[in-house]
């Protein structure tokens, strides 16, 4: 269980990083989304990253439970997959991502980081243990 809180921590972290620079900094996550699939080497290396990630969580956290930690594997799965196929279908992702990159969608996108930020922040960092 130790484990899990301290990737439910880690990872309300990061959504939160990201729901609050969404809010603050539109534009600059604008450029971002331009240019995630313009530069194949940051291509490569944000599948790379999302493989190690995945790996990492998926090795050290595959339980298939009937609580809240199973989100904890499903992430990982999700985040290893993932890698695995912007490595391997570059294009395909790049094609099947445009829906989500369209300044709408992108308005959309720190409500969904908030959400999951809070999400594991209440159990990381609040829900108390059985």
């Amino acid at each position: 269980m130790e484990l899990s809180i301290l990737i439910a921590r880690i990872t309300s972290v990061v959504y939160l990083s990201a729901s609050l620079g969404g809010f603050i900094n539109r534009d600059y996550y604008r450029k971002i989304a331009d240019d995630m699939f313009k530069n194949t080497a940051l291509t490569y290396l944000m599948g790379f990253m999302a493989i190690i990630f995945g790996s990492l969580i998926v090795h050290h956290h595959n339980r298939w439970v009937k609580d809240w930690t199973v989100l904890i594997t499903i992430i990982g799965w999700l985040a290893l997959i993932k890698g695995v196929f912007i490595i391997v279908f570059p294009g395909s992702i790049q094609q099947w991502s445009e829906p989500f990159l369209t300044d709408n969608a992108l308005k959309l996108v720190p409500y969904g980081t908030l959400l999951m930020g809070l999400v594991f922040g209440y159990l990381g960092f609040a829900r108390r243990s059985a």
